[in-house]
């Protein structure tokens, strides 16, 4: 049904499931910075707070405000920054 998942001591939690839409998970990030690692290609959507992302091959940063996505490519690593307690939608393709 549902699995939770906790990384970074804490400061990242989410809930995964799958429906019609596919496997998906719905998280919270408290303040810091994280590095994640993708094993399939990943669609963020920020649904509340703000995440600034650097995605691979990039040297700048990017900040993603509620409704915005972006998309992260299959076995890849990239950083999130965030200032304020912040919550998303991660669906994987």
């Amino acid at each position: 049904m549902f699995n939770v998942n906790e990384y970074f001591d804490g400061k990242v939690k989410s809930f995964a499931f799958e429906n019609n839409s596919g496997a998906q998970t719905v998280g919270v990030m408290a303040p810091g910075d994280f590095e994640f690692g993708t094993s399939t290609i990943e669609i963020m959507t920020v649904v509340s707070g703000k995440l600034t992302v650097q995605l691979p091959g990039n040297e700048s940063w990017k900040t993603y405000l509620p409704g915005d996505s972006f998309e992260v490519a299959k076995d890849v690593k990239f950083k999130v920054k965030i200032e304020e307690p912040s919550s998303y939608l991660c669906l994987y393709k």
